[in-house]
């Protein structure tokens, strides 16, 4: 197995680039997965790493053996310990690491179920709703302009390797994109006019629901365009969800009437 023993070596400053800047992923096409279940969730969609780098101390781990074992020995660096972690976000030392290729998304849907994303600027509060939306069904991801990095390594962190479960579509114009779905937009805005109870919709039938800033909510030119409000009842004191609590009560409840319609 190749080995790197220099923290001035181009593969490593690479990856500190690709973890850091957004910029870097989005020209180079890569992102840069720290830690063992994310390479797990990463071969379990099918994904094959274009490199993985391995922490000398940890080539013994069980765990790490086994996904190694799954991968030719091209795609297997050995790094001397303490380099990965001056390279990495992590605070709690050397992690495996991975490189992959960022997957293309495909054609924006114009019909279907799918979860759009508006200015969402925290990492944990995106990474959250691509998981909620996988363990929902919901497939078709789509971020407006202004949303945190999908591919930063919180949201692959809080994501838990949703990200390989979903079409990722980044940094799209939403007021365009509405311009050409085809199907029901359900809006979460606490003061449009009249919004609907999430309890007394029928949410059997494809549709996108639209989730906002967390300060200031969904763009109102979207709510606009939106077929409608919805809002979620609470009994207690608290006057709102943040993002991702909401979108996650949202989602299944409508995964909850489809079971049930079945």
């Amino acid at each position: 197995m190749k080995l790197i023993t220099s923290v001035q070596n181009s593969q490593i400053k690479h990856l500190g680039k690709l973890l850091s800047q957004a910029k870097a992923r989005r020209e180079g096409g890569q992102a840069v997965l720290e830690g063992v279940h994310l390479l797990d969730a990463c071969l379990r969609a099918g994904i094959v790493p274009e490199q993985v780098y391995l922490p000398e101390a940890k080539t013994a781990n069980r765990e790490i053996r086994r996904l190694a074992g799954k991968l030719p020995e091209s795609l297997l660096t050995q790094v001397s310990d303490g380099l990965l972690a001056k390279a990495g976000s992590l605070t709690d030392g050397d992690e495996i690491m991975t490189l992959v290729k960022i997957p293309k998304p495909g054609n924006l849907p114009q019909t279907g179920d799918c979860v759009i994303l508006d200015r969402l600027q925290d990492p944990g509060n995106v990474g959250t709703i691509l998981r909620s939306a996988a363990a929902a069904g919901v497939r078709q991801i789509v971020l407006g302009r202004g949303c945190a990095d999908v591919w930063s390594p919180k949201v692959l962190r809080a994501g838990m390797g949703a990200h390989f479960l979903l079409a990722l579509h980044t940094d799209v114009d939403l007021a365009d994109w509405r311009q050409h779905y085809r199907a029901p937009v359900w809006a979460t805005a606490l003061d449009s006019g009249n919004p609907q109870n999430l309890y007394e919709m029928k949410l059997t039938a494809p549709a996108a629901w639209i989730f906002g800033n967390e300060g200031s909510g969904v763009d109102a030119a979207l709510i606009a365009a939106a077929d409608g409000c919805v809002r979620i009842p609470m009994l207690g004191q608290t006057e709102s969800l943040n993002a991702a609590m909401a979108a996650t009560v949202c989602l299944f409840e409508q995964m909850r009437q489809r079971i049930q319609a079945v």
